[in-house]
């Protein structure tokens, strides 16, 4: 495999923030975060996914939560001070960031739209993210993630059952 650069990858690389990528073989009939955790050799709570969520009052947004976890819809529009926020159709995200399923991160996304990260993320020295594109994984320090990203930590996820 050829490790490819993304526009994700270009971006930390000009700012001088320390990461790592890992490639994997992905499977695009399982995309789940726990397949992606296994095949990078991290816990499923230490790889976080980006989901795209939209606010009934200020619009767009992107959700980044554990693997193990999914996004507490309630706890999002807390903290994005929205009456209500969904997830975004599947259709819908590439044309919003410019990604596909599987491979969406709030690094070069289409526009700076707002990001809130879950606060399980500061409890570890590292987390993996998507580097823009399936079977490719950046690894980095939370504290860069949300600094480049301008995210606000709050508690979005919750537990699966």
């Amino acid at each position: 495999m050829s490790t490819a650069k993304t526009n994700a990858v270009r971006l930390l690389e000009r700012q001088g923030i320390r990461f790592e990528l890992r490639e994997y073989e992905f499977d695009p009939e399982d995309l789940a975060a726990e397949t992606v955790a296994r095949k990078v050799g991290l816990p499923p709570e230490q790889v976080f996914k980006t989901l795209v969520a939209r606010g009934d009052k200020n619009g767009v947004c992107l959700a980044v939560v554990p693997g193990d976890a999914q996004l507490d819809l309630k706890a999002l529009a807390k903290a994005t001070g929205d009456k209500k926020v969904e997830t975004v159709p599947l259709k819908e995200v590439e044309p919003l960031t410019g990604y596909i399923r599987g491979g969406v991160t709030a690094l070069a996304c289409k526009k700076n739209y707002p990001v809130f990260v879950d606060e399980t993320a500061q409890l570890f020295d590292l987390i993996s993210i998507s580097a823009g594109m399936r079977g490719l994984q950046i690894v980095l320090s939370p504290d860069d993630y949300i600094r480049f990203v301008d995210a606000k930590v709050a508690p979005i996820g919750k537990d699966k059952n």
